[in-house]
């Protein structure tokens, strides 16, 4: 009677186990099927200096979905990595304009323009 008992312990042990296990590999793979593949972009953004990458870095980065935004000055480029389901490159160039950068779809708005520091105040298109 013991060792029957001790097997049907060790059974019952052993399916929990099982569906423990089956549920985190259903869980892991519901969640890896429900993120969207980030996207990368790069797109022009006028500026000069280590201020104004952090000031563009960080108007980028505020964007819910923004996975990585990083500002090259030497080419003036960004280069955007983010979350296609939740934004996209209009927002982020749309939130650098309001900081006062230009990209090259969205112009920042003059006001905020001449209140950067002087030394971020890049040559602008007309």
């Amino acid at each position: 009677m013991i060792h029957f008992t001790m097997n049907i312990k060790n059974t019952i042990n052993s399916v929990k186990k099982l569906i423990i296990s089956a549920s985190i590999i259903i869980a892991a793979c519901a969640a890896k099927a429900s993120k969207p593949n980030p996207h990368t972009d790069t797109f022009k953004v006028w500026g000069n200096c280590g201020m104004c990458e952090k000031k563009i870095e960080e108007a980028a980065s505020k964007i819910k979905g923004v996975i990585k935004a990083d500002w090259i000055a030497e080419k003036g480029q960004m280069i955007l990595i983010y979350n296609p389901a939740q934004t996209n490159v209009e927002e982020v160039q749309k939130a650098i304009a309001a900081v006062g950068y230009d990209t090259e779809k969205v112009r920042a708005d003059d006001k905020v323009y001449n209140k950067l520091h002087g030394c971020c105040q890049y040559e602008r298109e007309k």
